[in-house]
């Protein structure tokens, strides 16, 4: 087999020598143009018996474009209980090696949408050749018309004011655009893995890519209407033992048509909420903190609370009419800890502040019908604590890696690659959930585990480490999941960066960022950038003044509010802001609209509005703030996804000032005005009958 293959991949490099065929990652011809958006149609031209399917990899030095059509074929409709999917698994079996490649395909009746991830399994007795380069998607789509493709991306989080900044390049033909992240975290700092290609034409598609660790996506455009996408690991070059399987990064690709790309990021928004939301039933929370607000090292999250602080203060909230979803908290309650919440290792309650465990603490919540929220760090583990002196074989130690700045202690990594590890943890953390009555599981993971993971590879295994971990990652939340049905996961990774298609699938992202809670210009800009794909994200808010509250909005939110302290002719206030984001919160599953651009984001002397719409209700928000440093009293927008013929009717909630338009107006152009600045305004808007 591989003498032949070798055939073939020679006769490829002279044909490339006499003909001047490109054999690089931008491939100048199509494989099976795209004419249409029909997903089954797509599916049964791509991954047809006899086809090259869209994926590829590399085996002894050889792209499997070479030889995979000379592979064992088979292809299984599975069956489902939803109607709105459906599912096939395409294998590819090389009979000498042993080697089974299997394309898990998933097809969404609903939307136009697609996705699948690859597996590969050694089913034989010895290893296999290296297997590199595997990329789940492979692809050249074609464009019905000449001209050139517009890439939307964005930023991940790094806990700046640019988290999640909305990106927009042209592809230049011949030339590569290469998004990843800037570690081991999925949508750390340099990218995100959400991206919107515009075609030519009024159509185009959005990309998703499921994996929460070191991903890639190669663009390019090869020719006048031809693009080229490749996305993998960015390090992979390994064996496979005998009978050992693993899995690949996963692909989402929903094709959308319109006059311009938010019919796609909203149709993908839409997509995400019906299909890629656990609970999607349930809003998700508005949440108080239960910590002091006090000087450091009473911050808000560390080191001073107690039992008997958490529950009164759960006793004022009831008292008080503030009645939160979520009773949140936060790290440093675990031994350890202390006056250093960055001690972590032994997850078990600090007796001298809860002798009684945190099941008081769930009780109080769940007494006034609130859910409870505990913060955990399993996968980072403290040098002396308990897990890194009786379970140091479960680590991965990065020789000479830097000390922890708080603490003075070195750090590792907790290897989920290792199924005792996970099994441990899963079990250990499901006691805990059950005996203390947590109803919310925050993670966080404040490291980078790139680093630990090439360490720990071998040098005929590179990638494995990664693999393994995150393949164990996702056990760990499945496994949670299965035992608690109603169990909601936080995903948090010093804020947002780990937020791709697989943690989006089984947890929310209800704290996006660990930029600073008291500068509101950087809250609004990550509801303007994240809301371009994910409707479900929040963040932390000190402050009920209008200005700082709405620039906090989005569809769940955390508030670090002192109540005890705070003077009883606020508590109003206090209570119709809560009233406010409850009233709001539904808009924020509607479609987005930004209205003002991108140019001033990361400065305080303009404008920043968006539109939140619900055509099928005929009504929506628009939220909008003058900075600090604006001079400029008003500003021109212009509505979006709204009838034309229709009036609507507005309400001004500054003003409490009611104007009647036509859609066709709001659509040529709306003044807004603030007089203070800051300041902020909140219009809603309904159609007339």
């Amino acid at each position: 087999m591989m003498k032949v293959v070798s055939f073939r991949f020679l006769a490829l490099i002279i044909l490339s020598v006499w003909f001047g065929v490109n054999t690089s990652n931008c491939q100048p011809l199509p494989r099976n143009p795209l004419k249409d958006n029909n997903v089954h149609r797509w599916i049964e031209k791509n991954f047809a018996k006899g086809k090259i399917p869209p994926f590829s990899f590399v085996i002894g030095g050889i792209s499997s474009n070479d030889f995979i059509m000379s592979w064992q074929y088979s292809a299984e409709k599975l069956k489902l209980s939803d109607p709105d999917k459906e599912e096939y698994v395409y294998s590819y079996t090389d009979n000498q090696s042993g080697l089974v490649v299997r394309c898990a395909v998933t097809c969404f009746n609903d939307f136009q949408a697609i996705e699948w991830v690859l597996k590969f399994s050694n089913v034989s007795d010895k290893n296999t050749p290296v297997i590199e380069k595997a990329l789940v998607i492979d692809h050249s789509f074609v464009s019905g018309d000449k001209g050139t493709f517009i890439l939307r991306h964005m930023k991940g989080s790094k806990g700046g004011k640019d988290d999640f900044m909305p990106l927009e390049d042209t592809l230049e033909i011949g030339k590569t655009v290469r998004l990843t992240p800037a570690g081991g975290r999925s949508s750390d700092n340099t990218a995100s893995p959400f991206f919107n290609i515009k075609n030519p034409t009024s159509d185009g598609l959005i990309v998703a890519i499921g994996w929460s660790g070191k991903w890639y996506a190669d663009l390019c455009q090869t020719g006048e209407n031809i693009l080229s996408l490749r996305t993998g690991m960015e390090k992979m070059k390994l064996i496979l033992y005998p009978k050992e399987e693993i899995r690949t990064p996963g692909i989402c690709i929903l094709f959308w048509k319109g006059e311009e790309p938010m019919a796609g990021h909203n149709q993908f928004r839409r997509f995400i909420l019906t299909h890629k939301t656990r609970n999607n039933s349930i809003p998700p929370p508005l949440a108080i903190s239960l910590s002091p607000n006090s000087p450091s090292p009473c911050n808000g999250f560390f080191g001073c609370l107690t039992d008997t602080f958490a529950i009164a203060k759960i006793d004022q909230l009831k008292q008080s009419g503030i009645v939160p979803e979520v009773c949140w908290m936060d790290a440093g309650w675990y031994q350890g800890g202390g006056d250093n919440w960055q001690i972590i290792g032994d997850w078990k309650a600090e007796k001298k502040r809860f002798p009684n465990g945190l099941k008081p603490v769930a009780d109080a919540t769940h007494s006034i019908g609130a859910k409870f929220l505990l913060w955990f760090e399993p996968e980072r583990v403290a040098e002396g604590t308990k897990l890194a002196t009786e379970h140091e074989s479960w680590l991965i130690r990065l020789p000479g890696y830097k000390k922890n700045s708080y603490t003075g202690k070195q750090e590792f990594v907790y290897n989920l690659g290792l199924k005792e590890a996970r099994l441990w943890l899963t079990d250990y953390i499901s006691d805990f959930i059950k005996k203390e009555g947590i109803d919310y599981f925050r993670q966080d993971f404040n490291l980078d585990p790139m680093p630990f993971w090439e360490i720990n590879d071998k040098p005929d295994r590179i990638g494995m480490s990664e693999i393994r971990h995150i393949e164990g990652l996702y056990a760990f939340w499945d496994s949670l999941l299965v035992r608690f049905p109603h169990l909601i996961i936080d995903n948090c990774a010093s804020g947002g960066r780990r937020i791709d298609l697989e943690t989006i699938s089984r947890s929310s992202p209800l704290w996006r960022s660990d930029y600073l809670m008291d500068e509101p210009e950087g809250l609004q800009n990550h509801t303007y950038g994240l809301n371009y794909y994910i409707p479900v994200h929040g963040t932390g808010n000190l402050s009920f003044s209008p200005y700082d509250f709405r620039s906090g909005m989005s569809s769940t939110m955390v508030l670090f509010w002192d109540i005890i302290n705070q003077p009883r002719q606020l508590i109003p206030q206090m209570q119709q802001s809560v009233s406010d984001f409850k009233r709001l919160r539904p808009y924020y599953f509607g479609d987005y609209y930004p209205l003002t651009g991108t140019k001033t984001l990361l400065h305080d002397n303009g404008w920043l509005a968006y539109q939140l719409n619900r055509p099928e209700k005929g009504d929506g928000i628009i939220m909008a703030f003058r900075r600090k440093s604006c001079f400029t009293r008003s500003v021109e927008i212009k509505l979006r996804g709204i009838s034309k013929k229709a009036n609507y009717e507005l309400f001004n909630e500054d003003s409490h000032t009611k104007v009647t338009k036509s859609g066709e107006e709001l659509m040529r152009g709306l003044i807004l005005s603030v007089d203070e600045k800051p300041g902020s305004l909140l219009i809603g808007y309904k159609k007339l009958k």
